[in-house]
């Protein structure tokens, strides 16, 4: 990654002086940070920074920040209009970046992205970079690549209409698929020899329907769970090291965002299983 280990707002506002981290908000954030710990994380991301300069190299954020800097000092753009897909995956520093290459000319961006597939990328407000969507934002509503049953079963984990930081709304109510497929199959298993042989079957049975193996897809909710390649889903450990009631929030949407996306990956044919105790998220797509 080209900015691991370098906070990303440090990185993305380009701050390179004690007063400027001090004061620069944590955008999206909920958990505060206290005076004494911005000043220990500081020397930290200061020793960062000074390493980076030192070895002629630069993250990413300061990257497109020196970019978006010469973009702005000129009256031409490389091109005249830009599609930009996925961006509920966007970050500051990439926004920032978008804005300066379109304020040449009116309606120059045009963004496509979905609030239910963000994962990983903090919320942070638009308007604020200068890029302002309230009002001329459209829910596309027809679902050309997954089948009806798995649709419905995988909109089960996310709430009817989502709401990003400047307001705008995006409805899910009213979404169709184009097709119709298998109903999917959710179960949760007594122990992982079951569940692998149960997976193991599951996937037999779609090869001998005629489905390439290259067109199965198994997802895991994380690199510990490789070795298992299922989509066991379980949140406790995780869940019981968190003390701060708003980072537990983060935590259960983002993994609730996690299985969605995996779920929505899948076509025809969806198989989730878990071992007990398995994610309450299984219940709620019961």
């Amino acid at each position: 990654m080209p900015h691991s280990g370098l906070n990303c707002k440090v990185s993305a506002n380009l701050v390179n002086t004690w007063e400027s981290y001090r004061d620069v908000p944590r955008l999206g954030r909920k958990t505060r940070i206290g005076g004494k710990q911005r000043e220990a994380l500081w020397v930290i991301f200061q020793g960062v920074q000074s390493g980076l300069a030192q070895r002629g190299l630069l993250t990413w954020p300061m990257l497109l920040r020196q970019v978006a800097a010469h973009l702005a000092a000129s009256d031409r753009r490389p091109f005249d209009f830009a599609i930009i897909d996925e961006s509920q995956d966007l970050d500051v520093a990439e926004l920032r970046f978008l804005s300066t290459f379109g304020n040449a000319r009116a309606n120059s961006l045009f963004f496509t992205g979905d609030l239910g597939q963000r994962i990983f990328q903090q919320p942070f407000p638009w308007r604020a970079l200068g890029v302002d969507i309230r009002g001329r934002a459209h829910t596309l509503t027809i679902n050309y690549r997954t089948s009806h049953q798995i649709r419905q079963q995988a909109d089960r984990l996310l709430p009817p209409s989502l709401t990003d930081v400047d307001g705008n709304t995006e409805e899910r109510r009213g979404t169709i698929s184009i097709f119709n497929g298998s109903q999917p199959t959710i179960t949760v298993y007594a122990n992982q020899g079951d569940e692998t042989a149960a997976v193991a079957r599951w996937i037999a049975v779609r090869l001998a329907e005629g489905i390439r193996p290259e067109e199965i897809g198994v997802f895991v909710q994380d690199q510990t769970q490789l070795e298992r390649a299922t989509a066991a889903i379980t949140l406790q450990e995780r869940i019981e090291r968190v003390t701060d009631e708003s980072d537990l929030e983060e935590i259960y949407t983002t993994e609730r965002h996690l299985l969605y996306v995996a779920c929505t990956r899948a076509r025809d044919h969806l198989l989730v299983t878990g071992v007990e105790p398995a994610s309450e998220f299984l219940e709620d797509m019961r």
